[in-house]
C-alpha cells in the first residue's frame, strides 16, 4: 500500500456513550500514530442520523466503516485492541 493511500473512515457512534466515546478517541490515536496527514474520519451519531445508519445496515454502535481504499470492511466495537484492529483494516504491513 502507498505511503501516499488515503484512508477513509466513517464511525457510527450512539451520542456520547461511553463505548462512542472510546470508539472514537482509540480511531484518533490510531490514525494519528499510524495514518498522520493520509486519513479522514466522518463521525455519524445515529440519534441524529437514524436513517442513515439504516441505510448502511448499522444496527449496533460503535461500528466504524473503512470505505477506502478498498476492500471495505466493518469493525464494531470500542477498537480498543490496536493489533487486531489494524490488521483488520489491512494497516499492520504500514505500522512500522
Amino acid at each position: 500500500m502507498s505511503q501516499s493511500t488515503c484512508y477513509k473512515f466513517r464511525l457510527y457512534v450512539a451520542g456520547d456513550a461511553l463505548n462512542s466515546a472510546q470508539a472514537r478517541d482509540n480511531l484518533a490515536a490510531l490514525c494519528r500514530g499510524h495514518l498522520a496527514g493520509r486519513h479522514e474520519i466522518e463521525v455519524v451519531d445515529v440519534f441524529n442520523e437514524p436513517k442513515r445508519a439504516l441505510a448502511d445496515a448499522i444496527f449496533m454502535t460503535p461500528t466504524l466503516l473503512k470505505l477506502a481504499p478498498l476492500p471495505a470492511q466493518t469493525i464494531v466495537g470500542t477498537l480498543s485492541q490496536t493489533q487486531a484492529v489494524m490488521q483488520a483494516l489491512g494497516l499492520e504491513s504500514s505500522a512500522a
